[in-house]
């Protein structure tokens, strides 16, 4: 399948020359797209708190915004969903998102509190004017530079507001990890109850649910990571990261060899290639 800028007959353009992605660039939501999100946002959570502390926050951010634009660049410049690239760009997004997160709180001070309600404010800014442009928010509907780009800026808002709610619920709220974890886990069923029972718009209820994947994975992984005087099993954050990191490539690696959330019209594509 190719791509012909217009006017200029029998030229193909290369994938990150078109104006127009070819395919989706988004995998299908299953039960596995929902267990490897959960389980990159711990990571994030793990890993960024594991480099903030060895390499020190102004470092490990830059690090961190690196690894992100190297990975969304990678992402935007495949013709297709991908899914090593798709995931380690999700995983970038979730350390980043942490970090902007926690940099916000640790260097310029700001509750968490506060930083809840402006994250909260910028990622409204993105829905509102993604749906002002193109008149949906389905990820579905990400077949475009413009659709993608909503869908990567709307992505990195869900992880740091994820981040600063569990930071709240867990530290200022005095909840604690394990708690906070329970609550998230609670919370994360009520956006399909309502899509099941209550008539909930379904792209609604998806990205209740994306937000609340956050969270959920930073609490529980925090849980496992932080002391035991913090309220936490003491394992450490570099080591919970990898441990982590473990169910993350062999899910990934099953996705990618097995397709089951690859789009269907690129499954058909490649069946009858």
């Amino acid at each position: 399948m190719t791509e012909r800028p217009w006017g200029v007959p029998g030229r193909v353009l290369p994938p990150h020359e078109r104006s127009e992605p070819l395919w989706s660039k988004v995998p299908e939501v299953t039960a596995l797209f929902w267990g490897v999100k959960v389980l990159t946002t711990g990571m994030g959570e793990t890993a960024s708190d594991y480099l903030g502390r060895t390499l020190g926050p102004i470092p490990a951010g830059s690090l961190g915004l690196l690894g992100l634009a190297a990975l969304l660049t990678l992402q935007f410049r495949s013709s297709r969903y991908r899914p090593w690239i798709y995931w380690s760009a999700i995983v970038m997004v979730s350390v980043f998102g942490t970090m902007a997160a926690d940099v916000v709180h640790v260097v310029a001070g700001i509750p968490y509190a506060v930083s809840t309600v402006a994250f909260s404010l910028a990622l409204a800014a993105v829905l509102v004017a993604w749906y002002a442009s193109e008149k949906t928010l389905s990820i579905h509907s990400v077949r475009t530079r413009r659709r993608e780009t909503f869908y990567w800026a709307t992505v990195l808002a869900t992880f740091a507001l994820g981040t600063a709610i569990g930071d709240l619920t867990a530290g200022t709220l005095k909840l604690g990890y394990l708690p906070s974890g329970i609550l998230f886990a609670a919370l994360i069923a009520v956006p399909a109850l309502a899509g099941r029972f209550a008539g909930l718009d379904p792209v609604t209820a998806f990205w209740v649910a994306y937000i609340l994947t956050r969270p959920l994975g930073a609490s529980f992984a925090d849980w496992m990571g932080v002391s035991t005087g913090r309220g936490g099993l003491g394992w450490g954050t570099g080591p919970v990261s990898l441990a982590l990191l473990l169910p993350i490539a062999a899910l990934v690696g099953y996705l990618a060899v097995s397709r089951k959330d690859t789009p269907l019209e690129q499954r058909i594509a490649g069946a009858v290639a």
